[in-house]
């Protein structure tokens, strides 16, 4: 496939993200002459003035904002974006940081291979360093471990974790994996909107996995290319906020009651 043909739309979902305005800029001057990418922008009920400021971006004539009346969620907003549209999209956080174009090669990418539905570049740190945000299970056990404050407790399951994280994947070829996180993610629409999309009933957390089920249910495979890579300014949310971890559990709950409770 030419990428030169391709349909290929950036979502990115906000709710007063003070990353959005540094993630847009690298975006759009990393873009450069290339306007055939479309951004689509669906705003979470953000306070007035925050909408005033994103409003700016629409002097671009390949961004589009949806600026809805209340907060339904992650989901929802990529939903809204993404369903009954065709090509290729890129489920893109506010938070991310690209420095190089590689969106329409990592669609050559996926679209070369029609059994996978999604795919996954490494995302790093701000220092480059890896972000572990692949899984290939899930269960209760593993998370708690990761919540955990106490070095030696994790120092004394440090195998544990890191299988959990998939650490030992190669990072010079792909690899099929089962779950990829919702920060960043290539998405064939097609097979995207065969599964109807998120699950809208997470708000936040736990609905990329519970995507990544719902491709693997279809009978498609989720893929890991290292060979792309974007930076995502993470600040791990539910760790530091009590209302975003009291969400994190309910999403935990929901994805459990849903696929099936794992302990350990």
């Amino acid at each position: 496939m030419n990428s030169k043909d391709m349909n290929v739309t950036v979502s990115i979902v906000t709710h007063n993200s003070d990353k959005i305005f540094l993630s847009l800029d690298a975006l759009i001057n990393t873009l450069g002459d290339d306007q055939t990418i479309q951004i689509k922008i669906f705003d979470n009920a953000s306070e007035p003035a925050y909408r005033k400021r994103l409003s700016k971006y629409l002097t671009y004539s390949f961004v589009t904002i949806d600026f809805y009346k209340e907060n339904k969620g992650f989901g929802f907003g990529h939903n809204s974006n993404l369903l009954n549209t065709s090509g290729y999209g890129i489920i893109f956080n506010p938070d991310i940081i690209l420095s190089e174009n590689q969106l329409k090669e990592m669609v050559t990418h996926l679209a070369s291979r029609p059994e996978c539905a999604l795919l996954a570049p490494k995302i790093l740190n701000e220092d480059g360093t890896t972000q572990y945000l692949i899984r290939n299970h899930l269960n209760v056990f593993d998370y708690i471990l990761r919540f955990v404050p106490f070095k030696f407790i994790k120092k004394m399951f440090a195998n544990r974790l890191a299988k959990f994280e998939c650490r030992g994947l190669p990072d010079d070829q792909d690899s099929y994996v089962r779950m990829i996180s919702g920060s960043f993610m290539v998405v064939d629409l097609a097979k995207f909107n065969q599964i109807a999309g998120f699950d809208e009933r997470y708000f936040m957390y736990f609905e990329d996995n519970d995507l990544c089920r719902k491709v693997e249910q279809a009978e498609y495979k989720v893929i890991y290319s290292p060979q792309f890579s974007v930076t995502h300014l993470y600040e791990r949310g539910a760790v530091k906020n009590r209302k975003l971890f009291f969400i994190f559990l309910q999403s935990m709950g929901k994805y459990f009651h849903k696929w099936g409770w794992q302990f350990f």
